[in-house]
């Protein structure tokens, strides 16, 4: 039997090797933020639910391991839980298991703006990045408390979104969405747009190749605009993880 000194110290242990992320919702409705970790990377999870409801300007602080890997945060829009089809039930970004998402799969219907996160990876580096792969549907930011770099999209990117990508609508015919270009690719398993197939390198993905990436990129220049956008040198961003960084993700930024 574990004496209370040696509880103790387990606890303490615990705590010391956890981050602490906060995901606040500033917008001025409510949205449904969901998280997913791909357990094909790693077997950590933060210590809190998949899938929750976010009033206007609130926050929830919980939990995450410090090797958290391949771990996503998001946000659904107009949800109606009562609907079973995930692909109908939020206006963008629901997923598999309704409000709580299920954690092999439900990673979310695009368009969304996504919180990308892989804690003590390659050269013992925290890597973020907030996501317009999937398209978008919310402004979102990651700050940290170390002065590492900030990861954002502050801009609503819904009513100017080219037309063809512009949607979904909510019931008054406002965008709640703006589309990548891969999302109406209508050859996605052999397109530039989705950098797949024959187009599934860097070097046969550029930027240049891929439609209305400016849209994206020089609004939210400090985000992740397409497959392959390392090489703008502002879309991943690193964290020195012996800083053991907390994180804090905003929907709606001011």
């Amino acid at each position: 039997m574990k004496t209370l000194a040696a509880l103790t110290s387990l606890t303490l242990a615990t705590l010391a090797s956890a981050r602490t992320f906060t995901v606040y919702n500033g917008c001025p409705f409510t949205v449904w933020p969901a998280m997913f970790t791909d357990l094909n990377v790693g077997s950590a999870t933060p210590a809190f639910t998949t899938g929750w409801q976010a009033d206007a300007f609130t926050h929830v602080t919980f939990s995450v391991p410090n090797n958290w890997k391949a771990g996503r945060i998001w946000a659904r829009r107009n949800c109606n839980f009562n609907d079973p089809n995930p692909a109908t039930q939020c206006a963008d970004g629901g997923c598999n298991g309704g409000l709580v998402c299920d954690p092999h799969t439900g990673t979310g219907v695009p368009p969304a703006t996504v919180a990308e996160f892989t804690l003590q990876g390659d050269g013992f580096k925290d890597f973020y990045d907030v996501s317009l792969v999937d398209g978008y549907n919310l402004p979102m930011r990651i700050d940290n408390n170390k002065g590492c770099h900030v990861a954002d999209c502050p801009v609503d990117l819904g009513p100017n979104c080219p037309a063809q990508l512009k949607g979904p609508f909510d019931s008054t015919g406002f965008p709640v969405g703006c589309k990548s270009a891969c999302l109406v690719d209508p050859n996605p398993t052999n397109s530039a747009n989705c950098c797949s197939g024959s187009h599934n390198t860097p070097a046969t993905c550029p930027s240049s190749g891929v439609q209305f990436y400016t849209y994206f990129k020089n609004n939210c220049p400090n985000a992740y605009a397409y497959a392959f956008d390392e090489s703008s040198g502002t879309a991943l961003w690193t964290c020195d993880s012996n800083l053991a960084a907390d994180y804090t993700v905003t929907f709606c930024p001011p």
